[in-house]
């Protein structure tokens, strides 16, 4: 039986991040500890912490460097703050009972320790990898993170060293807003217009791909680094090679037609989780959505379905003096939720702020918005005329810092 911990403290260069494990000396785990004492690497060479020289702690804990050791400077911060600072994370757990005193001697413990190769002040070393190896020993024996906490942060969570952030829609609604549009320059007027916020989706809409192809994908990219953005080729056929290319050009979801064949829409929705991207089927035009839903794969479904009122019918009704109706497919979201699981719903087609709070009402995920935004002389104002019926982005009173363990 063994436990396994991970902690990170500190920041700049003396950054500590500890990767450990505890169990018997009998186990798995005693096994690689004698491997990793006769077992040496160069510039990797494993060693026992101690609490200062001729005296190890208790359990018997080896440090394994995770970054090379290159020269004796590298040497003495392991050696020196970083070894103390293990040993005495150790004892103490021991004497504050968070690792009981009876089984100090059937226990061993590897720690893997990162020393940054530009860190210069030993002190922080020291306090830094004292509590980030004390933090990681006390999840390993408290099983932390619960599978709970782990589903709840997994979309949410954002990895200091990755520079960015990656957008997943786990609390709806949102804002889709959609560039249809034939024009870089408007293209790009827009998107600086629009607010920064992570309720609001981007669209390259279906012209903008076909004029200028998936490559404005990474444009709008450059505009909006953080947004999530959506890629409208209607997908057809040979999905697995748009879906590959809109990746490829850093896309978060690609959008699928409902119209093609039962084959090349799995082929399509396989692909994009295999790539990481969201699969939106777009029902426009789709005689009884219920029922091509039924026909994919239960393994197969799209991560969004949209309900999508064509442009063209929108405005010949307009001409006419008729309204449009969207009771009728709206009504249809409830089952098409219960078909695709943890799917979300979008709607599309002629909404406007007016209509917001009843697509909401009908179950509808993600309100996607065109003409009303991009053909706005204030797009700006446009938008916020929607997110006005929309709530705070989700994480807009969160902590800078978490607080990932509860104190009883």
């Amino acid at each position: 039986m063994y436990n396994i911990g991970e902690a990170l403290i500190g920041e700049g260069d003396e950054l500590a991040h500890i990767d450990l494990i505890i169990g018997d000396k009998e186990s798995q785990v005693g096994n690689a500890f004698v491997n990793g004492m006769s077992q040496l690497s160069i510039g990797h060479t494993p060693l026992l912490s101690v609490i200062r020289p001729n005296l190890m702690t208790k359990p018997a804990t080896l440090i394994i460097p995770k970054v090379t050791i290159g020269n004796l400077n590298d040497a003495s911060k392991i050696f020196g703050p970083a070894q103390t600072a293990v040993g005495r994370a150790v004892a103490d757990s021991v004497e504050e009972g968070i690792i009981s005193k009876d089984e100090v001697e059937d226990l061993v413990i590897l720690v893997s320790v990162f020393i940054g190769p530009n860190a210069q002040n030993y002190r922080k070393i020291y306090q830094y990898n004292y509590g980030a190896t004390k933090l990681a020993i006390k999840r390993a024996m408290n099983g932390y993170p619960s599978i709970k906490k782990v589903l709840n942060e997994k979309d949410r969570g954002t990895h200091p060293i990755m520079g960015f952030k990656v957008n997943r829609l786990w609390s709806p609604p949102y804002l889709q807003i959609a560039l249809d549009l034939d024009n870089l320059e408007t293209m790009e007027k827009v998107i600086k217009a629009i607010p920064d916020r992570e309720r609001i989706l981007i669209e390259a809409g279906t012209p903008l791909i076909k004029k200028f192809g998936v490559s404005v994908i990474s444009k709008i990219r450059k505009l909006k680094p953080e947004a999530f953005i959506i890629a409208d080729l209607k997908t057809l056929d040979v999905g697995r090679v748009e879906v590959s290319m809109a990746a490829n050009e850093t896309a978060d979801a690609i959008c699928i037609s409902g119209l093609g064949t039962i084959e090349s829409i799995e082929k399509a929705i396989h692909e994009a989780g295999k790539q990481g991207i969201y699969s939106i089927l777009d029902m426009m035009n789709v005689k009884n959505v219920i029922d091509k839903l039924k026909e994919i794969k239960d393994d197969l479904k799209p991560n969004i379905v949209l309900l999508h009122r064509n442009v063209d019918l929108e405005t010949a009704k307009t001409e006419k003096g008729e309204k449009s109706k969207h009771n009728s497919e709206w009504g249809n979201i409830k089952n098409i939720k219960q078909i695709i699981g943890n799917g979300l719903a979008a709607v599309a087609g002629g909404i406007t702020p007016q209509k917001i709070n009843e697509a909401k009402d009908s179950g509808a995920d993600i309100l996607i918005v065109g003409r009303y935004i991009i053909g706005s002389s204030d797009v700006r104002r446009s938008t916020e005329d929607f997110l006005e019926h929309l709530p705070q982005d989700p994480d807009n009173m969160r902590l800078a810092l978490d607080e990932d363990e509860t104190i009883d």
